[in-house]
């Protein structure tokens, strides 16, 4: 065997390897298993018997299970009605099905407190589905909280997570260290949209609804 079939032979172990961390499902770990107590809000804002934070952690997944395709367009409808999106579109739509609609929200905000958003046309199709909007909205009509992923039991499945130019609704799953996974969408190939990513980008907000 020649140093050429050597090296082909690395290159295709290591396209296995990668490919299986990509496939194979990692363990996820709970609450439960760190002692964390799950938070469950107070508020059922579209009164279906499911509170709040439970109410956008699930509809969080089931938006990600319809495995939308990634693509950024604009939509005369505000909330994409095709198989596309993009990752402020995850939030959009766990907080829609929840009662709170983020393009009515984001547009009356914005009109009473334009200096805030630094917007020079606003467009209320458009305008919630940015992540600097959204980020301005949260903080303003939200509870902020830690930005440190590492303060385990201030995260909750359920909470939004802001980065500096990507957004994700936080797991109810976490890793072996107790850092949630988070629902988001981030690209054209993404195959998982469940991914423990919390300590990959810089953290500019982290938010719960009630």
């Amino acid at each position: 065997m020649n140093l050429g079939d050597n090296m082909k032979k690395v290159i295709i172990i290591g396209i296995i390897t990668i490919l299986l961390i990509i496939i194979l499902p990692e363990y996820k770990y709970n609450n439960d298993y760190f002692n964390i107590s799950t938070y469950i809000s107070s508020v059922d804002k579209d009164n279906d018997n499911i509170d709040d934070q439970t109410d956008i952690l699930n509809n969080a997944k089931k938006y990600v299970q319809t495995k939308p395709k990634y693509k950024s367009k604009y939509y005369g409808t505000g909330y994409p009605n095709d198989e596309y999106g993009v990752c402020t579109d995850v939030v959009g739509f766990a907080l829609k099905d929840a009662g709170y609609d983020l393009m009515t929200l984001v547009n009356e905000d914005v009109k009473l407190h334009k200096e805030r958003y630094n917007i020079k046309i606003i467009d209320k199709n458009i305008d919630f589905r940015r992540v600097n909007n959204l980020n301005i909205y949260f903080k303003y009509n939200s509870i902020s909280l830690t930005l440190n992923p590492k303060e385990i039991s201030s995260w909750q499945g359920g909470d939004i997570v802001v980065f500096k130019k990507h957004i994700g609704i936080v797991s109810d799953k976490r890793n072996n260290k107790g850092i949630n996974y988070v629902i988001h969408h981030a690209h054209p190939f993404q195959i998982n949209y469940e991914e423990d990513i919390l300590e990959e980008y810089e953290i500019i907000g982290h938010y719960r609804i009630s």
